[in-house]
């Protein structure tokens, strides 16, 4: 598996570069420390696994840079790391595509979990209340994913979301990022159809939008072992 990091702190890019080699030992990371760099590096090669972004750099808006690269190369997996926590930044992530969203303060086991969350399919965000602009909290598993006004519980496990197959394929491919005429291509379906899906699926989850769905199935997914989640993902394809 390969890894492109890309943070413009030297220490912090050598002591995440050596914990996320120590996840397997068939891990490798390419570190860079700006976005210049990174945009060369996947032009010359962009046959990486995952992306880790940080949001500040000092050649370019992290955010900038997550849109370009979700448009380039869709089908590689960019998880955003950063200093802030604010809930406002993990939903704008998210809404423009991100795998997953990594505060920095985090502690190396919670980092570890993560990853290997995002590697086996799923999308890590830590839990926040939706809507605000507020820091995470000091225990953040501690606290539900919440919408705008109103607190919602997403079902238990994804097993008990009673999907149809092709509601299942629709969701895993809204869980990249892929707007509905992107996953209509890929299933072969009218852009209605997709839109009917998705508005199923959202409704099996009890949210009002996309990125809340990504949100509700990241704390499921967080539940549950890593290969239940990849098995989720594949049980139906």
């Amino acid at each position: 598996m390969r890894v492109l990091l890309i943070d413009d702190h030297p220490l912090i890019l050598s002591a995440l570069q050596l914990v996320i080699e120590g996840l397997s030992d068939n891990v490798s990371v390419v570190g860079l420390d700006n976005a210049s760099a990174a945009r060369e590096t996947l032009r010359a090669d962009n046959a990486f696994d995952l992306v880790m972004l940080d949001l500040q750099l000092g050649d370019a808006d992290g955010f900038d840079v997550l849109e370009e690269f979700r448009a380039s190369y869709p089908a590689l997996p960019v998880v955003v790391i950063s200093a802030s926590d604010r809930a406002s930044d993990v939903i704008r992530a998210i809404d423009l595509g991100a795998m997953g969203f990594v505060p920095k303060r985090i502690s190396t086991d919670m980092l570890s979990s993560a990853l290997k969350l995002v590697m086996s399919g799923g999308i890590y965000v830590p839990p926040m209340a939706i809507g605000t602009n507020e820091s995470l909290p000091a225990k953040p598993e501690a606290q539900p994913v919440r919408q705008d006004v109103q607190a919602f519980q997403p079902p238990a496990s994804l097993d008990g979301l009673g999907l149809t197959p092709r509601q299942t394929d629709v969701l895993a491919l809204l869980l990249q990022g892929l707007p509905n005429k992107l996953i209509a291509r890929e299933l072969g379906v009218s852009v209605d159809t997709v839109k009917d899906h998705v508005a199923a699926v959202l409704k099996a989850l009890g949210v009002n939008s996309r990125t809340q769905a990504v949100l509700a199935v990241s704390q499921m997914a967080q539940r549950q072992p890593a290969n239940s989640f990849s098995a989720w993902r594949h049980s139906e394809a």
